[in-house]
């Protein structure tokens, strides 16, 4: 495995565009005190207050609005801790990607969680959801330490755009309701639905980079002993 330090970063996400420039912009501004270690603390606290969110919404469909909130917050931590590393030049790639991915994992478990336990999702399509998002940072970890390519998007999707449907859906839901849709095999909610859609798209895009890293890996291995 080649040296944290030489991972090759790829970030090319649809929002990118947008959001390169915002972080730049926000990184050059912070205040000194604000470390990176503090904006991964933030992003995971923003994870706990999204999840805290969703469950009350059993209690007060306003929450939505909170939980909307906290995944800006879990934006501005998880995306500008590394920038704000790298911008002032005290970059700890070994630690850095230690902790900030296992950060990662455990909000992505407080967000579906508190999904599922929303009255929104059922439980066991936020899972499928939780399920897809994992296999697919696994693929991500696993590409990087075979091949020195951190790649956060895949067709250009990030983390970023699934912050960004995650907040359309809360809205979509808050305006027009969550009704539910009958089915041959049973009755589901509107909110269900997107995140069974996303779980899919998920699933499908760790399927398809699987099959397209393992046969560049084959012919690469296959090549070196020829």
């Amino acid at each position: 495995m080649d040296d944290v330090k030489s991972h090759k970063r790829v970030n090319d996400i649809l929002l990118g565009p947008l959001e390169r420039p915002a972080l730049a912009w926000l990184a050059a501004r912070l205040p000194k005190w604000v470390t990176p270690d503090i904006l991964t603390g933030l992003g995971l606290c923003a994870g706990i207050l999204i999840a805290l969110s969703y469950w009350l919404t059993n209690y007060n469909k306003n929450l939505l609005w909170l939980a909307s909130f906290g995944f800006f917050l879990n934006w501005f931590g998880d995306s500008l801790d590394g920038t704000v590393a790298r911008f002032r030049k005290i970059e700890r790639p070994r630690y850095g990607f230690f902790i900030d991915h296992n950060m990662d994992a455990v909000t992505s478990i407080l967000v579906f969680w508190g999904l599922g336990l929303s009255p929104y999702v059922d439980f066991k399509i936020a899972m499928l959801g939780l399920s897809s998002y994992l296999l697919l940072a696994v693929f991500v970890y696993v590409l990087t330490y075979v091949t020195g390519v951190f790649r956060i998007s895949s067709s250009k999707i990030g983390p970023t755009e699934i912050r960004a449907i995650a907040v359309l859906a809360n809205t979509i839901i808050y305006f027009v309701g969550n009704p539910k849709i009958e089915f041959l095999f049973g009755a589901y909610t509107l909110y269900s639905l997107i995140v069974f859609g996303v779980a899919i798209m998920l699933f499908g895009l760790f399927i398809t980079n699987i099959v397209h890293e393992a046969r560049n890996l084959l012919q690469a291995e296959e090549k070196g002993k020829t």
